[in-house]
């Protein structure tokens, strides 16, 4: 199949492949309109192997209209699900800029670690977006109960201008709307699994912020702390680790910080954050109690000379 000249017979222009994964890719591409309209969007495909199974395509549309009104700051917007031969397709917002792991990536090229200001910033707005996810409702006026169960850099964007945003619901949960098996599967990348995903529970949001602890550790120390040899080591230090006093083992975690990582580091999820709210409040408290901290602009600048 020709995809560049049959997405160019519907209006968009495919330009590139940005990102490449088992099942499916993601194109920046031009939406293309009247009088030389023209506005970048993203698109992003299953692949034509994986387009005849139907468990791909149910998740596939359930992430469509999960994404679709969820409309939010921290959160990249889906605007489209399309479909061409036997393909779908999702339009949505194209961020120009880089994901967490190219950020990490970076910092180790450089042999430099990510500021514990910066990377707390970075992980508040993902708990801002994450806050709104997990509070959204239907149409009906019922609580969706998103769970996103993905949270790792790669599915964090950072934009050229310093936008957080939090991507990729493709395994998200929700009711009603995607294909589900807890209690069957693990359901996530096996370094940045919440204590629940592990051991096959029932998860509800608060799987969410064990992940944002993993992702913000990550940052900071330049590793992910679970990370084993092999997925077994690495799910047994999920569960039985004993998890480190931050302030007392690495001089760039304070006591506050270290606060914050210990509580949502807790396994059992009754003594963890109870919400994304309430990690997103402490991590301001962190940020913002003595005065000034960082924002959008300060993180892109900083991005922009890490990458010079």
């Amino acid at each position: 199949m020709n995809l560049k000249h049959i997405f160019n017979e519907i209006h968009y222009e495919l330009v590139r492949v940005v990102a490449e994964g088992g099942m499916g890719f993601v194109c920046e591409a031009r939406q293309l309109g009247v009088n030389q309209f023209d506005k970048t969007v993203a698109i992003k495909l299953i692949r034509e192997e994986y387009s005849a199974i139907d468990a791909f395509i149910d998740n596939f549309i359930g992430e469509a209209k999960l994404v679709a009104d969820l409309i939010h700051t921290n959160i990249v917007q889906t605007y489209h699900l399309g479909k061409i031969g036997e393909q779908y397709f999702m339009v949505m917002e194209y961020v120009n800029g880089i994901n967490l792991e190219e950020l990490l990536i970076q910092h180790i090229r450089k042999e430099r670690a990510v500021p514990s200001d910066l990377a707390a910033f970075i992980v508040s707005r993902i708990c801002r977006g994450l806050a709104y996810a997990h509070n959204k409702r239907g149409r009906d006026g019922e609580l969706l109960g998103i769970v996103h169960r993905d949270v790792n850099p790669k599915n964090i964007m950072i934009a050229r201008e310093g936008d957080v945003k939090l991507t990729d619901f493709g395994i998200a949960k929700a009711k009603d709307l995607m294909y589900n098996e807890e209690g069957e599967v693990i359901a996530g990348k096996d370094e940045y699994l919440s204590p629940e995903q592990v051991r096959c529970e029932v998860t509800d949001g608060r799987a969410d912020l064990f992940c944002c602890g993993i992702v913000l550790t990550e940052l900071i120390l330049g590793t992910n702390i679970f990370e084993g040899d092999n997925p077994s080591d690495t799910h047994k230090n999920i569960l039985e680790m004993p998890i480190p006093n931050f302030s007392k083992e690495y001089p760039q975690i304070d006591e506050k910080l270290n606060a914050v990582l210990q509580k949502a580091f807790v396994r059992d999820r009754e003594g963890r954050y109870a919400s994304a709210e309430e990690m997103l409040t402490e991590l301001e408290m962190y940020l913002y109690s003595d005065g000034y901290g960082p924002t959008n602009e300060k993180l892109a600048a900083y991005v922009k000379e890490l990458f010079a």
